[in-house]
């Protein structure tokens, strides 16, 4: 393909990828206008996150595997159709059950979205340019993430809740037209390849539980029956899974590719690296509204520093790694975010405008150095009849990193300031427990990265020896 080819293919498989990050958080600032205007409660409201989360990330091993089998453009394309679809559905809901079906609806046209939009890019673009495609794919999410709750509200305060979904209508078309014309078909893999229905079904089974267990446990606590069951069930679905993708020959995942520990030690760095950032993400608002007291608008503009000094920076990551290697940019990503971490553990009341943005624009920097080579090399971990479920594994460990992180720092940061403000819930800590709490959690953070570190630089010294 030209390059202007494959500039209209980056492009329009962004606009898809966008929009299934951009309604992750597009819908979060809206959740009390829902309550009030189709007369529901809020944890019934939740249900609008919840939905589309657990749909988008229940089953991306599934469709990820599809998409190696049958080509990953028809995929993607009906992906696209169908979340733009949905998203017509969501704006025109008459009632909140409806919205919660059309936003689980728009989850599954999201996996798609999701899952398979870097398995694209890394078919069409060569190894030489590589990263700088998966850079730019990196920055799309980051935009994703940092526009969605301010777009949402911008939207909700201009024209209603409902222009949070239509606002999806013109770019689904434009995407699909692009994807339909530009987007070449995948080079199918050799021999009769069976789909894997057992595998599927407890992988969602698992990662479905997992999720609502998380959640559960957030909100009830962790010795709650309800969390307990949900998790001890994704456990057990975990290990039924495991030995049937052991027993198979056409398995949903084959376990052999885990082996490699560029793709294996890749995922779990890029886990952990996600831990932290949605934790930041969870805590930086009580930092800013509880000791700084800075207004709402202030705040939302405060937590765009890191996703935008991340995506600013991930398509020049991404084109550093194709030339220097992605070994050393990722780490130098990482130690950057250790040091950003540690520089946030030092904030205090004192703490001004100027100084909060150098520390988290550090945090950001390091974020975008780390993504790309990291997902690059991912990708290139994998044979190409395989880069369908390397990507979904991609996707994965950004959900269950989140998953993951919400409740783990979230803990962290509560029995932190319960330490200082005994008997009092960190909604109502003074803004001594915040700030010790908030230090201490970010020293955790930084110890997390350390151990991302370690398991990055380890993948790439096995492979030196080998």
């Amino acid at each position: 393909m030209s390059d202007s080819q494959k500039s209209w293919v980056l492009f329009g498989v962004g606009i898809g990828v966008l929009m299934s990050t951009l309604d992750v958080g597009i819908i979060n600032v809206a959740l009390p206008t829902l309550v009030n205007q189709l007369h529901s409660s809020f944890p019934q409201a939740q249900w609008t996150v919840l939905s589309y989360q657990l749909v988008s990330s229940g089953l991306v091993l599934g469709a990820t595997r599809l998409g190696d089998m049958l080509g990953k453009k028809h995929l993607y394309l009906g992906g696209l159709i169908l979340f733009t679809f949905s998203s017509l559905l969501c704006g025109f809901a008459p009632s909140i059950n409806w919205l919660i079906a059309a936003r689980a609806l728009q989850g599954l046209g999201a996996v798609f979205l999701s899952g398979l939009g870097l398995a694209i890019i890394t078919e069409v673009f060569p190894t030489s340019e590589r990263g700088r495609a998966v850079g730019i794919i990196g920055s799309v999410v980051s935009l994703g993430i940092a526009l969605g709750p301010s777009a949402g509200g911008l939207l909700l305060g201009w024209t209603g809740w409902r222009s949070i979904f239509l606002v999806n209508l013109p770019l689904g078309i434009v995407a699909s037209f692009l994807v339909a014309r530009v987007v070449p078909p995948s080079i199918l893999p050799a021999g009769k390849q069976r789909f894997d229905p057992l595998g599927a079904l407890l992988a969602l089974l698992t990662l479905g539980s997992f999720g609502l267990g998380m959640t559960q446990g957030q909100s009830q606590g962790f010795n709650s029956v309800s969390a307990l069951v949900l998790l001890a069930i994704a456990l057990v679905s975990f290990a039924s899974f495991i030995i049937v993708e052991s027993i198979l020959k056409q398995p949903l995942l084959e376990l052999h590719l885990l082996r490699n520990l560029r793709l294996s030690m890749g995922l779990l760095s890029g886990w952990l690296v996600f831990i932290v950032l949605a934790g930041s993400l969870l805590i930086t608002p009580f930092f800013l509204e509880r000791v700084k007291h800075y207004p709402t608008g202030k705040v939302g503009l405060l937590l765009a520093v890191l996703p935008i000094a991340s995506g600013l920076i991930a398509p020049i990551a991404g084109a550093l790694s194709d030339r220097f290697g992605t070994r050393s940019i990722g780490l130098i990503g990482l130690a950057l975010m250790i040091g950003g971490c540690l520089a946030i553990s030092t904030c205090n009341a004192q703490l001004t405008e100027s100084g909060y943005i150098w520390r988290y624009l550090i945090l950001g920097l390091g974020l975008g150095l780390f993504r790309s080579p990291n997902d690059s090399t991912v990708m290139g971990a994998v044979p190409k009849e395989r880069l369908g479920i390397a990507s979904g594994l991609l996707s994965l460990s950004r959900t269950t990193g989140n998953t993951v992180g919400v409740p783990l720092i979230g803990s962290v940061f509560g029995a932190l300031s319960a330490s200082v403000a005994v008997g009092k819930d960190v909604a109502v800590a003074p803004p001594e427990a915040i700030i010790v709490a908030f230090d201490g959690t970010f020293r955790l953070a930084a110890l997390l990265l350390c151990g991302a570190a370690v398991a990055s630089a380890f993948r790439f010294h096995k492979n030196e020896q080998s």
